[in-house]
C-alpha cells in the first residue's frame, strides 16, 4: 500500500506539472494570438464622385480600440467632418469579434484627384497603419451636349452672367438655371451646399418666372434663380463651381396604369436624389480710373438721375433750409453718399439723414433721399450755390456729374424784435383808473334766494361715478391673473395663437383660391398644417415635415383615414409647385378637407 501511495505521488506530481506547462503555453498562444487579432482598415464608400456629391469613409478597429478619436490631415478642397462611431459585436460557435468604425463625411470642394494619406494608430501597444485612399472628382455637367439633348440627364443646373468684366464698386445680376426634363412629377429638397466666391459678395435669391425651353429634342422647363453679384476687391475673380442637391419624383416604373385617385393618397412616384454643380465662371474687376476723375466724387457707381428741392427761401439769419436730394437710379444705392459742397461756406450745414427705397426684390433698383438742414450766416447771401453730384457709370466707362442750378434766396437779418413803446399824451392823467378799495361796503339787500338743491353725496350720477372705478380696479385685478396664468401656461397661450392663425389662415385662403394663386395658397396651407402640428406635437413648427405623419402621429392611434388626408394634403403641396396651376374650383374644394384635418388633429393627446 505505501509503494502504491507512492506512485500514486509520483503520477499526480507529473500531471499537475504538465497541467501548469499547458495552461502557460495557452496563455502564451492566447496573448500573441489576440495581439495579432487586432486589425486597422480605412475605406471609401466609392472612389469616382461627381462635384457636389459626398462620400463616406470607414475607419474600423477590429480587435481592440484607439483611446480618442482618429484625426485626419487637413486636405486641400475636401472638407471633412466626423459623424461619430459605431460599434458591432458577434459571436458565432464559441468564438467572439468585435470591431468599432469611425465614420466620416468627405465633400469636395474642386474637381480633381485627391489623396487621403496613410494613417497611424497606436491601439494596446501596436501602430497600425491604414493603406492611403485615392479620390476622383469629376466636373460638373460633364456629359456632352448630345448626351444632354438626348435627355439622359433628369436635372441639370447652369449659371449665367451677363459680363466678366466688372469696375469695382459695380453691381451685376447673376441667374441659376434649374433645368427640369418633362416628366418630372416634383422636386423636393432642393438646396445649394456650397457658393464659393473668391472676391464677390453674393446677395440672396429670389425665383424668377419659369419658362419652358428645348434642348435637341427634349423639353425642359428652366427655374431661374435670379441673385446680385458685388466685387470686393480688384483683379481676378471666380464664382463656383456652385453644387446643390434636389430630390425629383418621376412616375413610377413598369407598366402599371396610373390612377389620380390612388396616387392622391398614396404617394408612389419614384425619387431620386441628385448632385448638381455649375462650371467656374472667372471674373476680372478693374479699379476705377483716375483720369478725369471729378474733385466731389464720393464712390457712386451706376447710371442715376437726381432731384434738388430746396425750402424755404425766404428766411432770416440763423433760421433753418432744407435740402432735399433724390438720387433715383440703378446701383448699389446703400453705398451711395451725399458729397460735401465746397461752395456753400457762407451757410452752417448739419449732418444729412439718408432713406433707401428700392423698386426691386434684389435691391438693385430705387431711389435714396438724402435731407440736410443748412442756415445761412448772414444777410449778404443771394442764393445756395450750385449742387453738384457726380458718379461713374460703367456701361460708358465715364464719369457723370449732375448739377443743380443756383436757388435765389431771401435772407433778413436776425435778432428779436424791440418790444412795442406807447407814447404818452396829454390825457395820460385822466385814463389812470381809480385806485381799488381795499374795504368791501356790507350789502343791505340779500337779492334773490333760490333753493341749494340736494346733497351731492346722494345724488345717483355722484354715487356711478364713485362706482365706476372700483369696477375698473376689480376688472384690471381680473385681467391680471388671467394675464399671468396665460403666461405661467405656454401650451395654452400657443393654442390661441395657432387658433387664431389658423382662422385668420383660412379666410386668406378663400381669398387666393378666388384669385386663383396657386403658389401662395399652396404655401399658406402647409404653414397651417406645420402650425397645428407643431402645436399638438409641441415642437416647432419650422421642424414639420410629411415625415412626423407616421413617425409621432400614427403611434399616438391617430385614424387611418385622417393619416392619409394629412399625407394627400401634404403631397398636393409639394407636387403644386412644379405641376400645372389649378383652377379657382379645385383650390376651393381642398379648404374644406383641410379644416375636417385640422379638427380632426385636436383628438391628438
Amino acid at each position: 500500500m505505501e509503494k502504491l501511495s507512492w506512485q500514486t505521488r509520483i503520477a499526480k506530481r507529473r500531471t499537475a506539472r504538465a497541467v501548469r506547462i499547458v495552461v502557460a503555453l495557452l496563455c502564451f498562444l492566447t496573448t500573441q494570438l489576440v495581439a495579432q487579432a487586432i486589425t486597422l482598415s480605412a475605406s471609401l464608400e466609392r472612389e469616382t464622385v461627381t462635384l457636389g456629391e459626398s462620400v463616406r469613409l470607414s475607419i474600423m478597429f477590429e480587435g481592440g480600440q484607439p483611446q480618442g478619436t482618429p484625426s485626419l490631415p487637413t486636405i486641400a478642397n475636401l472638407q471633412i467632418v466626423y459623424n461619430g462611431p459605431s460599434s458591432q459585436f458577434s459571436f458565432v460557435n464559441g468564438q467572439t469579434s468585435s470591431s468599432i468604425t469611425h465614420n466620416y463625411t468627405v465633400t469636395p470642394r474642386q474637381p480633381g484627384n485627391y489623396t487621403i494619406p496613410a494613417l497611424t494608430v497606436e491601439v494596446g501597444g501596436q501602430k497600425l497603419t491604414t493603406q492611403p485612399l485615392h479620390l476622383t472628382v469629376l466636373k460638373p455637367n460633364a456629359l456632352p451636349p448630345e448626351a444632354m439633348a438626348s435627355g439622359t440627364q433628369p436635372a441639370f443646373l447652369r449659371l449665367q452672367l451677363p459680363k466678366t468684366n466688372l469696375y469695382f464698386g459695380e453691381i451685376i445680376m447673376g441667374e441659376y438655371q434649374l433645368y427640369l426634363r418633362d416628366g418630372i412629377v416634383g422636386i423636393n429638397q432642393f438646396q445649394f451646399t456650397a457658393t464659393p466666391a473668391e472676391g464677390l459678395s453674393v446677395g440672396k435669391f429670389i425665383e424668377g418666372q419659369r419658362r419652358r425651353t428645348q434642348v435637341g429634342n427634349i423639353g425642359y422647363t428652366v427655374v431661374p434663380l435670379y441673385f446680385v453679384l458685388t466685387p470686393v476687391k480688384t483683379g481676378p475673380l471666380s464664382i463656383g463651381p456652385v453644387t446643390a442637391n434636389v430630390v425629383i419624383e418621376l412616375p413610377p416604373s413598369g407598366n402599371r396604369r396610373r390612377d389620380s385617385f390612388f396616387d392622391a393618397f398614396f404617394n408612389s412616384n419614384e425619387r431620386k436624389q441628385l448632385a448638381l454643380a455649375t462650371d467656374t465662371i472667372n471674373l476680372q474687376c478693374l479699379p476705377l480710373p483716375e483720369q478725369n476723375k471729378p474733385a466731389d466724387f464720393s464712390g457712386a457707381v451706376g447710371n442715376y438721375t437726381m432731384t434738388v428741392n430746396v425750402g424755404p427761401t425766404n428766411v432770416a439769419t440763423g433760421d433753418p433750409i432744407t435740402v432735399r436730394v433724390e438720387i433715383t437710379g440703378r446701383g448699389a444705392l446703400d453705398a451711395v453718399k451725399l458729397p460735401a459742397q465746397s461752395a456753400w461756406e457762407n451757410f452752417k450745414s448739419y449732418p444729412p439723414t439718408a432713406n433707401v427705397e428700392f423698386s426691386d426684390q434684389l435691391g438693385m433698383q430705387g431711389r435714396k433721399i438724402f435731407e440736410q438742414i443748412i442756415s445761412p450766416e448772414n444777410a449778404d447771401i443771394k442764393e445756395l450755390p450750385p449742387f453738384s453730384f457726380s458718379f461713374f457709370d460703367p456701361e460708358t466707362a465715364q464719369y457723370r456729374t449732375l448739377t443743380h442750378p443756383d436757388t435765389p434766396l431771401v435772407v433778413r437779418p436776425g435778432g428779436h424784435a424791440p418790444a412795442p413803446v406807447v407814447a404818452a399824451t396829454s390825457h395820460a392823467s385822466n385814463d389812470t383808473p381809480p385806485p381799488q378799495q381795499d374795504i368791501v361796503p356790507i350789502k343791505t339787500r340779500l337779492g334773490n334766494v333760490r333753493s341749494a338743491g340736494s346733497f351731492i353725496g346722494t345724488r345717483k350720477v355722484f354715487l356711478a361715478l364713485n362706482v365706476v372705478p372700483m369696477l375698473a380696479f376689480i376688472g384690471a385685478i381680473v385681467w391680471r391673473k388671467r394675464t399671468d396664468a396665460l403666461a405661467n401656461n405656454p401650451r395654452l397661450r400657443r393654442q390661441r395663437q395657432v387658433a387664431a392663425t389658423i382662422d385668420a389662415g383660412l379666410k386668406r385662403l378663400e381669398t387666393l383660391a378666388a384669385q386663383n394663386t396657386s403658389d401662395e395658397f399652396f404655401a399658406e396651407l402647409v404653414h397651417l398644417l406645420q402650425e397645428k402640428l407643431g402645436e399638438r406635437l409641441n415642437c416647432s413648427a419650422s421642424s414639420i415635415t410629411e415625415a412626423v405623419i407616421d413617425e409621432k402621429l400614427r403611434p399616438r392611434g391617430l385614424p387611418d383615414t385622417t393619416l392619409d388626408e394629412l399625407h394627400a394634403l401634404f403631397q398636393s403641396c409639394n407636387l403644386a409647385r412644379y405641376a400645372p396651376v389649378k383652377s379657382s374650383e379645385e383650390l376651393a374644394g381642398i379648404i374644406p378637407r383641410l379644416t375636417t384635418a385640422l379638427k380632426q388633429l385636436e383628438e391628438v393627446k
